[in-house]
């Protein structure tokens, strides 16, 4: 059976030398957000996770850019705040704040948020980007334990769970230190009807009778970009995949099931609620084909990368 510890360690958080905010590369220290801005007062960001891989031949790719690009500007569409910079300005600017840290023996992690820095309920907005990038290890995660949270996914009415907003992540703190004390760093999120919504901070992906499960934007799930790309890959590898519904119950008698998304790739569970899950040959083939394309090895057309000078 799979030992469960009491107490997760006390995470060993990355304090990089850069960051990118006001339009630029600067010290860490220097991006600064002032304390009546409406980005602080009342949480009003949207962002993005990115990730980078090195490639074969010494390059360093950033993963999925434009549709990353296209999410946040429909985040921020939603949020009304206003976000102008092109496509070519945004990958730049984030090639280079990864150009500052890069270290070949890591790949990357992007967190970029757009705050509204001016303005008040809707007049007179303004935003702006900031960028920070972290280290990230490379190679196949771990399995990972985890259980189902006692907190629930909000409405599309009343927290809309296509925002990829902080505020969006209240559930998901409360779920993240229930779970923390649980011995589990991820923790399943239900909806307002008791069915699945996905990880706390993550997608959720399920095999029942080798066809691979996700549920829908209806449920309560964020729209992952890597969800997107498993679909894909299921079916290039002739892997039958649906979105569907997925009750509570089935979380207990799938056969396999995976955290999904840009920070964990595609990190199969090893136990649900202390219950232990057996071999996972359907995603370990999935993230396998999954890394061969981000690393370089074996490309594939939905897995696109970008490349900094």
């Amino acid at each position: 059976m799979n030992q469960i510890p009491a107490l997760l360690p006390k995470p060993q958080l990355q304090r990089p030398l850069w960051i990118y905010a006001a339009g630029r590369v600067r010290p860490w220290e220097e991006a600064v957000l002032h304390v009546t801005s409406e980005g602080c007062q009342r949480g009003m960001n949207v962002f993005e996770g990115l990730k980078g891989f090195w490639q074969p031949d010494g390059r360093f790719g950033l993963l999925a850019m434009r549709r990353h690009y296209r999410r946040l500007k429909r985040s921020a569409a939603l949020m009304h705040m206003p976000f102008e910079m092109s496509f070519e300005a945004y990958d730049a600017a984030c090639h280079a704040i990864t150009a500052c840290q890069r270290e070949p023996a890591r790949n990357m992690w992007i967190r970029a948020t757009l705050f509204l820095v001016e303005g008040h309920w809707g007049i007179g907005d303004s935003t702006d980007l900031v960028l920070a990038a972290y280290h990230y290890p490379r190679g196949v995660p771990p399995r990972m334990a985890t259980g189902v949270s006692t907190w629930r996914r909000a409405a599309d009415n009343a927290v809309p769970a296509r925002i990829k907003s902080s505020f969006n992540y209240l559930a998901a703190r409360f779920a993240k230190i229930e779970g923390r004390s649980r011995g589990y760093p991820e923790m399943v999120l239900l909806n307002e009807q008791g069915r699945v919504a996905e990880f706390i901070g993550s997608g959720l992906v399920m095999v029942r009778d080798g066809v691979v499960c996700a549920p829908p934007a209806s449920e309560g799930a964020f729209e992952s970009i890597t969800i997107d790309i498993i679909a894909s890959l299921c079916a290039d590898l002739g892997i039958g995949f649906e979105r569907r519904p997925i009750e509570r119950t089935e979380l207990i008698i799938a056969d396999e099931i995976a955290a999904v998304g840009t920070l964990n790739d595609i990190t199969v569970i090893g136990s649900m609620d202390e219950r232990p899950m057996g071999p996972s040959p359907v995603l370990d083939r999935i993230l396998l084909r999954y890394l061969d394309a981000c690393e370089g090895r074996e490309p594939h057309p939905a897995l696109d990368l970008t490349f900094g000078d």
